[in-house]
């Protein structure tokens, strides 16, 4: 099952200091890759997801970079280029949610949402993806959402940047799979995480949303790992602008 491996391999993981993305870069060095890491609030050293990766053997480097700001994040790409001349995989997993009914949903909470969720992420990608088709490859990953294929309730910015989340892949794999590089996406379900906190505080919604999940829990951020492993290693190379939904059913009610 060595196809399964990301053995030697640098992995950049945004917003990898908790929840989804800290799982993912833990998995990935279980995997056997090095990982740099990203946050808004990831400090230097002696991080809970640093000491994680350290304890498996392999390298973690920290960044810090502010999403929201493009000139925050145009200096993390600048440093992160010049000490990794290569990279790859990337798994795009920083975002932001804020909920509002549509009709008062401010241009405030447009503006953020769109910026840290999409801008950001064809940026990034944009940047690392120059550098991987360079080296000859990579495997670049996405964090979607059902969002991506639904219109949810009181959070039409981030069912917007979602939905243009799937299509930007797409785009992105249409022109670099030649160039061996595999742009994909996983759409987690509803996963027991600080961003859902509020869902599962609200009795009837969280009833609501147990009673359409056919495996009947929340998920954890565990059940993700295996999806994001696979992606990053060997064993996708023939997978190009696909989305795996991780969900306990969700989309097929």
């Amino acid at each position: 099952m060595n196809n399964f491996r990301v053995d030697n391999k640098i992995a950049l993981v945004t917003g990898c200091s908790r929840g989804i993305g800290m799982e993912v870069a833990i998995a990935l060095a279980h995997a056997g890759a090095d990982i740099i890491g990203v946050s808004n609030s990831l400090p230097p050293t002696e991080s809970e997801v640093a000491k994680a990766i350290e304890a498996t053997g392999k390298k973690f480097y920290a960044y810090q970079a502010d999403f929201s700001d493009r000139q925050s994040v145009y200096n993390f790409l600048h440093k992160v280029k010049a000490n990794h001349s290569r990279i790859d995989i990337l798994v795009n997993n920083a975002g932001h949610i804020m909920r509002k009914p549509a009709a008062e949903h401010p241009d405030e909470y447009w503006d953020a949402i769109i910026d840290i969720n999409l801008t950001t992420q064809f940026i990034i990608t944009r940047e690392i993806g120059q550098q991987m088709i360079k080296n000859g490859g990579g495997k670049i990953i996405f964090t979607c959402s059902l969002l991506s294929f639904q219109g949810g309730v009181n959070v039409p910015g981030y069912a917007a940047s979602k939905g243009a989340v799937a299509s930007l892949l797409k785009a992105f794999a249409n022109e670099w799979s030649s160039k061996g590089v595999n742009v994909n996406g996983i759409a987690p379900g509803y996963i027991i995480t600080d961003n859902t906190a509020l869902l599962r505080a609200d009795e009837e919604r969280n009833k609501a949303i147990l009673g359409r999940i056919p495996a009947g829990r929340w998920g954890n951020t565990a059940d993700l790992t295996g999806a994001f492993v696979f992606l990053a290693s060997p064993a996708s190379d023939y997978i190009c602008g696909s989305i795996i939904t991780v969900d306990g059913g969700w989309m097929s009610r």
